[in-house]
């Protein structure tokens, strides 16, 4: 991916968030190009499970194909032999944040800002399917809509795909 981005590596980085859905928890996580902040996938899960963060890395692998390095914070969703053994046999090189490394995820960081200030925090959900389509539309709008700044003003897609790419599918 992104070969035609000289000195351009495929980094995902994947966290996860907590949000608030008027009837139950849900843990989101997500998996995200470093380069062009395109959300490759996403996860939603309401049970204290950490199948989830493997399956959203899974999906990712399969659609986009696997990249060189994956970053991921330390949390224990991460470290476990489930997460850490899809990317080992992908032989897809692990990288994890240190300590006070807020930096190494900025991306992610700013998005989940993003999606808890323009989408959780001013919106009630009645139930936790009302909550994954909100964040469906979400995600496509800042994939496919939202011009960021940082990459010239084009969108994630733009960027990921390739401006010709997406004028073609539009």
């Amino acid at each position: 991916m992104h070969t035609k981005h000289a000195l351009t590596v495929t980094d995902p980085v994947i966290r996860d968030m907590a949000v608030q859905s008027h009837l139950e928890r849900a843990d989101l996580t997500a998996v995200m190009d470093r380069y062009s902040r395109y959300l490759l996938s996403w996860e939603v899960l309401t049970t204290m499970d950490d199948v989830f963060c493997v399956n959203a890395l899974q999906s990712a692998i399969r659609r986009f194909g696997k990249p060189d390095i994956f970053n991921t914070d330390q949390g224990t969703r991460y470290t476990g032999n489930d997460f850490t053994g899809v990317l080992k046999q992908h032989q897809i090189r692990i990288s994890m944040d240190g300590m006070g490394r807020c930096m190494d995820n900025i991306f992610i960081e700013r998005l989940w800002r993003s999606v808890k200030h323009e989408e959780i925090y001013i919106k009630e959900y009645s139930n936790t399917k009302d909550l994954i389509n909100a964040l469906k539309q979400y995600f496509e709008f800042h994939n496919f809509e939202r011009p960021h700044q940082s990459l010239n003003r084009n969108t994630p897609a733009e960027i990921y795909f390739g401006e010709s790419a997406i004028q073609c599918t539009a």
